[in-house]
């Protein structure tokens, strides 16, 4: 599974939801969506737009987790 941490990279550079929404041009709640992990995918220019914002990479926001045994 890909987990998203987009919290974790918002919280190191003390920016809000709501901030990031403005920068990217992207509405808050498909900014929720992404950071709650309920999107199904993501746009590689909307991906584009978070890194610049967030001054960062790619892999500092999404991960590749096993997924939990049942």
């Amino acid at each position: 599974m890909i987990a998203v941490n987009l919290d974790v990279v918002l919280a190191q550079r003390k920016m809000t939801l709501t901030q990031l929404s403005r920068e990217v041009g992207v509405t808050v709640v498909n900014l929720s969506l992404l950071k709650t992990g309920k999107a199904k995918g993501v746009r590689f220019s909307t991906l584009d737009k978070i890194c610049q914002a967030l001054d960062c990479q790619p892999g500092d926001l999404l991960e590749w987790r096993p997924d939990p045994q049942p």
